[in-house]
C-alpha cells in the first residue's frame, strides 16, 4: 500500500466516523532510525507535508525514537515558569519554605511531566541539574563567609539543603514507581 492509498483510507474511515480530516493542518511523519529527506505527498491535489517531530498532549513525538527533544522542551517550559514567578522567588516577604513549595508543586511538575518514560543521558541530567540549581540558588541566596565575602552556594550545599531530594532523584523515583505497571 503506498502513501496515497494510506491517506485516502484515513480520510474515508474518518468520514465514516463523522470526522473530517483538515488537509491544511494534516502532516505526516516517517518513523525511521536514520535521518530522511523531508518530502511532500500529494493526495487529491492537496500537498501534505512531512515533519520530523510534532507536539502532542504536552509532549513531543519524533521519528528517530529519542526523548531528548521532548526533555529539552520540558526544561524550556520549566525555565519559562520560573521566570514568570521570579518576583515571587526574589521577594523577601515570602519564606524559603513556600518558595520551595512553589518550585516543587508548580515548576518541577512542568519539567518532569512524562518522566517515567525518559532515558536519562548524562547531557539531560546536566541540563536538569542546571535548571534546578539556578532555582535553588535564587531561593536560598548567597552565603556570607567569615571574612565578609559573599559567594554562591555550591551544588553540594544546595543538595544538602533540600535533603538530597533533587530533580534527578525525583525522576528516578518516578520511573521506579512505574516499574511493573501494565
Amino acid at each position: 500500500m503506498n502513501n496515497d492509498d494510506t491517506f485516502k483510507k484515513l480520510k474515508n474511515i474518518s468520514l465514516q466516523l463523522g470526522l473530517i480530516v483538515n488537509e491544511n493542518k494534516t502532516k505526516y511523519m516517517k518513523c525511521a532510525g536514520k535521518e530522511t529527506q523531508l518530502n511532500k505527498q500529494i493526495v487529491d491535489n492537496k500537498h501534505i507535508d512531512q515533519v520530523r517531530s510534532f507536539g502532542d498532549l504536552g509532549g513531543i513525538v519524533n521519528g528517530n525514537k529519542t526523548m531528548e527533544e521532548e526533555i529539552v522542551e520540558r526544561i524550556a517550559k520549566g525555565n519559562k515558569a520560573f521566570y514568570a514567578n521570579k518576583v515571587f522567588f526574589k521577594s523577601n516577604l515570602v519564606s524559603k519554605k513556600y518558595k520551595l513549595k512553589l518550585n516543587w508543586s508548580v515548576i518541577r511538575p512542568i519539567v518532569v511531566y512524562g518522566c517515567e518514560t525518559w532515558v536519562l543521558k548524562e547531557s539531560i541530567i546536566q541540563n536538569l541539574s542546571v535548571l534546578e540549581r539556578k532555582i535553588l540558588r535564587k531561593i536560598f541566596g548567597p552565603t556570607k563567609e567569615a571574612n565578609g565575602i559573599w559567594r554562591i552556594k555550591t551544588s553540594k550545599e544546595l543538595d544538602e539543603l533540600i535533603k538530597h531530594w533533587n530533580i534527578i532523584n525525583y525522576v528516578k523515583a518516578q520511573r521506579l514507581s512505574w516499574f511493573g505497571h501494565k
